[in-house]
């Protein structure tokens, strides 16, 4: 499961890591280069809790391949089509295939954790690789052969579809039955809505950089594509080392402490990336991508125990607003860079996370079920027939 993650999650890495080739290549302006990182975005975020409430009602893991090869499909088009529109339309479409993936894989990987953070942090790593690894596959392939060469992106499609039919295989009947649709508890609505707001504020804080931050650290350090690229890379890749230091610390902090510290930390973090002239901004790069990615995990179960009876409507919008709900502001960030500069543009970010740590503030820990040791104790249930049933 966390391979094919990586497999799926290269496509949501690499529509950012298009934006400075599609600037380059066809002369897109700001706005209109944000407006690829909102059409991946925009569709993804509607329709990813739908496809969350749905896998609530029955399991389909034949959704688990059959999305990684349409999230790479739209990707791989995305540099062929001929036309600003088509461009847009592909690129909606891969988003709707990582809108399907993620509600259905995230249960799957809820019930093979068995309750534990650093389980799903391995899960959550799988998709932080596949992000680390798009600008350096978009810049292996797109570099080499311009924007035609875009079809061959469609290479991790292939092995995520593969990767992810041989866990639902391998998973059987077991993986069937851990994707039931309600379980044990209380569904706590407005601390489930608190938490997703500070979702909204980390997912467009995340997504403004990914789509900005390599053009803006090209114009600080004077350096060329391949200090933007870095850049990237280095705010992706932080992200995986964030994702199971969060699993562990949650284990041993707990998880709504460790999530609190990583918003005040990503304040600190992103105002440096704005204000520190230099090279050093490749330091704050890393300590915002610490701070965004420390908690990505912990997000997702947070939610899923707020929601014990909607497990899939809880993923779908976790981890869906996780990388969605950021594009729907990036159209802003792009016209404001037009207008002003990027590092105007950049700004407001700041205060995002400082919102998030807001709302996360007087949330309660919820009560993880733990389904293997409630069917353990289970009693039987009488049958009409006096014979017994678990």
């Amino acid at each position: 499961m966390s391979l094919g993650h990586a497999c799926v999650d290269v496509y949501q890495g690499a529509v950012a890591a298009l934006v400075p080739f599609l600037v380059a290549e066809r002369a897109y302006s700001y706005a209109a280069a944000s407006g690829v990182v909102l059409a991946a975005s925009l569709l993804s975020s509607v329709v990813q809790p739908l496809f969350g409430a749905l896998t609530d009602r029955r399991p389909m893991p034949w959704l688990l391949p059959l999305s990684a090869l349409t999230g790479g499909a739209g990707v791989a088009l995305s540099g062929v089509t001929d036309s600003y529109a088509l461009t847009l339309a592909v690129v909606a479409v891969s988003g709707v295939g990582v809108a399907a993936y993620h509600p259905e894989a995230a249960r799957a990987a809820r019930a093979a954790s068995r309750g534990s953070h650093t389980a799903m942090g391995w899960f959550s790593l799988g998709g932080n690789v596949g992000f680390a690894l798009a600008p350096l596959l978009v810049a292996a392939v797109v570099a080499t052969g311009g924007l035609d060469a875009s079809p061959l992106l469609v290479v991790p499609a292939v092995a995520g579809a593969a990767l992810c039919a041989a866990a639902v295989r391998s998973a059987g009947g077991r993986r069937a039955a851990g994707s039931g649709s309600g379980g044990a508890g209380t569904d706590d609505w407005p601390s489930f809505l608190r938490l997703s707001g500070a979702i909204v504020c980390r997912s467009i804080v995340f997504v403004g950089l990914s789509a900005f931050v390599s053009l803006y650290v090209r114009q600080r350090t004077g350096g060329g594509d391949l200090a933007g690229t870095a850049a990237l890379f280095v705010l992706y890749t932080g992200g995986a080392f964030g994702t199971v230091a969060g699993g562990r610390l949650a284990e041993r902090y707990g998880r709504l402490t460790v999530v609190r510290q990583a918003y005040t930390l990503s304040v600190l973090a992103v105002t440096g990336i704005v204000l520190v002239p230099g090279p050093a901004v490749y330091l704050f790069v890393a300590l915002t991508s610490a701070g965004l990615y420390i908690p990505f995990s912990l997000h997702i179960t947070l939610g899923q125990d707020y929601l014990p009876r909607r497990v899939g409507t809880a993923s779908g919008v976790t981890l869906g607003l996780a990388v969605s709900a950021g594009g729907l502001a990036t159209p802003a960030l792009g016209a404001l860079a037009d207008a002003t500069s990027l590092a105007t543009a950049l700004t407001p970010l700041i205060a995002l996370p400082a919102l998030g740590r807001l709302l996360l503030t007087g949330l309660q820990e919820p009560t993880p079920p733990h389904p293997t040791h409630a069917a353990r104790h289970a009693q039987p249930n009488k049958t009409t027939d006096g014979s017994t049933t678990a």
